[in-house]
């Protein structure tokens, strides 16, 4: 056993999920070619089967006004001054 975990990219575990919700291939024979646990083979497809709906629905139109008032509010607190000028009144420089 390797004894690290392998970092795949989105584009692999789409591939991999499409492949799994064809079912041409069982989870052990696709997880044999892929090179993956077939633990993962399931969850990627379960992953992408429940997360299918937000593609085409109002979700992800809610999730972009959400990050727009986010960096909206984040740009506010960017733009304000960092720190107040406090000095304190000792009767010099006046």
């Amino acid at each position: 056993m390797k004894g690290s975990c392998r970092k795949h990219d989105p584009s692999f575990k789409a591939k991999v999920a499409l492949e799994a919700l064809k079912g041409e291939e069982t989870t052990a024979e696709l997880a044999s070619r892929f090179g993956v646990r077939p633990s993962q083979v399931r969850s990627w497809k379960k992953t992408l089967t429940e997360g299918a709906a937000s593609i085409f629905g109002d979700d992800q139109s809610q999730k972009r006004k959400d990050d727009e008032e986010l960096f909206a509010q984040l740009y506010r607190y960017i733009g304000q001054p960092k720190m107040k000028r406090n000095f304190p009144d000792n009767g010099f420089g006046r």
